[in-house]
């Protein structure tokens, strides 16, 4: 190994038979780092030796440790790195020892910039593994060939994992980031688990969007139900807590298609290997009104002219949603259901093309209407009701079931690790501490699924009070204010249909919404 001659500004605050060394190690990713003796332990240890055989020059480690675990070297934001400029600023150090040139940066253009530094401070750089001395002009030739395949190296290295990254993205696997809200990461191949619990609560966060037609109204009762966003445990062991929803989360979670078992990758969706939680009919209605809400900027969600069908009246031809808005004449307002696709492609588009507001509102009122004296309807919105009922009591039971197994298994595993004494100690009694959190989460989401389903055997729709209720209907809704109006159209309506060519309406009864009616949760 060459030796560095002494730094040349070094006089002015250090004897002239020392030689302060400074130390730097890097590795890129933290990996492995919190093991008991790692990279930057091992890049310190083969420095240290060269410095030792440097002993007769004077040569010796300054205390201050420089070590930058889990930085990319293809820049200069790194901690320790800046540190150590500081310090030689100062006049701190005389010479910076690395195990390979590539450990201070990998980019051609920081590097010139640190040298320069180094020769403005008249400081040595010595590689321990590579043959060169910076104090000539032959040294810094060499160093700067190195640097330029080292800069090559960690291009290539980025450009080869992209196409990895996206060759996986295409094949449908999760290529990892921060776990989403209603799915765990599988700690065996990381791929993307159903997690029960947290997949009820994005079911129901839809089908809230759905009911309310605003992103506001979802965070409402998301408050009163003191729901949070996901929490989850780092690879480190740090643990991140689920904090409550903005209107910036729950749009997030509205707009994110992982949920239907796809993957997205430059715009374009690939079949997933995770199970989706949101059927293709709920995603597609969520995601006409969120582009409905952003079309109309936000007039949706306001709803400043009342119209009792936003988000449930659908065009009977091209499927699109049906639009509110208002002409004026003078003094008088018009108010008119528009077909989107009519109104961004053009008339020529779409048959149905536009409906007076009042004309369809009030078609769709005769047919609440006709649920209090038609006998033959109220018995088939029942029946559907009961059926409804009958399902969700299924999922409920098979959520169930896959909890107490998830549950058995949890408790098997910590009786196996409390038995297993040949196991580290300590990383032992992390994972057994993992685990009894993990046990008693699932603990906690059984109590939940008890209430659900109790509650689904011990309050069914009686028949005589839907009758009544139904019956009542007109002297119940001239009572109400406009927003309770539409509050009521969207507890008992799910979707409307209009064809412009017949002049057709096709409603489809919330048929859990009549239970809702039932129980004066109104």
């Amino acid at each position: 190994m060459p030796r560095s001659n002494r730094a040349r500004g070094a006089a002015d605050t250090a004897p002239a038979s020392v030689i302060r060394c400074a130390i730097y190690t890097r590795k890129s990713t933290e990996e492995g780092l919190q093991q008991e003796f790692n990279s930057l332990d091992a890049q310190r240890e083969a420095a240290e030796a060269f410095i030792l055989s440097q002993k007769n020059e004077g040569w010796h480690v300054v205390e201050t440790r420089y070590d930058d675990g889990g930085y990319t070297g293809g820049n200069m934001e790194r901690p320790a790195l800046q540190r150590l400029l500081a310090d030689i600023n100062q006049r701190a150090v005389d010479c910076v020892v690395v195990y390979k040139v590539d450990r201070l940066s990998r980019s051609l253009l920081d590097f010139a910039r640190i040298m320069e530094v180094f020769e403005k401070r008249g400081i040595s750089f010595v590689s321990v593994t590579q043959q060169f001395n910076t104090t000539n002009s032959l040294g810094r030739l060499t160093l700067n060939i190195l640097l330029s395949f080292a800069q090559f190296e960690r291009e290539i290295i980025s450009e080869r994992t992209r196409d990895k990254l996206s060759a996986a993205r295409r094949k449908g696997k999760w290529i990892g980031g921060m776990p989403v809200l209603g799915y765990d990461i599988d700690p065996k191949g990381g791929k993307l688990l159903v997690n029960a619990h947290e997949a009820r609560i994005v079911r129901e966060m839809f089908e809230l969007y759905l009911k309310h037609g605003s992103i506001s109204g979802v965070l409402q009762e998301i408050d009163e139900l003191g729901w949070r966003s996901k929490e989850w445990t780092t690879a480190a062991g740090r643990k991140i807590e689920g904090k409550r929803f903005h209107k910036s989360t729950v749009y997030a979670v509205l707009k994110n298609a992982l949920y239907t078992g796809v993957v997205v990758h430059k715009e374009v969706a690939y079949p997933g290997e995770h199970e989706r939680i949101i059927d293709q009919r709920t995603w597609e209605r969520t995601q006409s009104m969120l582009q409905q809400g952003a079309c109309t900027r936000g007039a949706v969600a306001k709803n400043k002219y009342g119209a009792l069908l936003r988000g449930l009246l659908f065009c009977a031809h091209c499927g699109t949603p049906m639009m509110h808005t208002t002409t004026q004449n003078g003094t008088r307002r018009y108010r008119y259901y528009v077909c989107y696709k009519a109104q961004q492609k053009g008339w020529k588009n779409c048959k149905t093309k536009s409906v007076q507001a009042e004309a369809i509102e009030g078609a769709v009122l005769n047919s609440i209407r006709r649920l209090g004296t038609d006998p033959h309807l109220a018995e088939a919105v029942l029946a559907e009701c009961m059926n409804q009922l009958s399902r969700r009591r299924e999922d409920l039971l098979a959520e169930q079931d896959t909890a107490r197994r998830t549950l058995r298994q949890l408790n098997l595993e910590l009786a196996r690790l409390a038995a297993d004494t040949s196991e580290d100690s300590g990383a032992r009694f992390e994972r057994m501490g993992s685990m009894e959190s993990e046990i008693r989460k699932t603990e906690h989401q059984l109590d939940g699924l008890a209430r659900d389903i109790r509650s689904c055997e011990e309050n069914p729709v009686d028949p005589e009070d839907l009758r009544q209720t139904l019956a009542e209907f007109e002297s119940v809704w001239v009572s109400l204010a406009t927003r309770e109006q539409e509050q009521l159209v969207q507890l008992l309506v799910a979707k409307v249909g209009y064809d412009g060519v017949t002049g057709k309406v096709t409603v489809n009864f919330r048929s859990t919404g009549a239970k809702e009616l039932c129980q004066g949760t109104l």
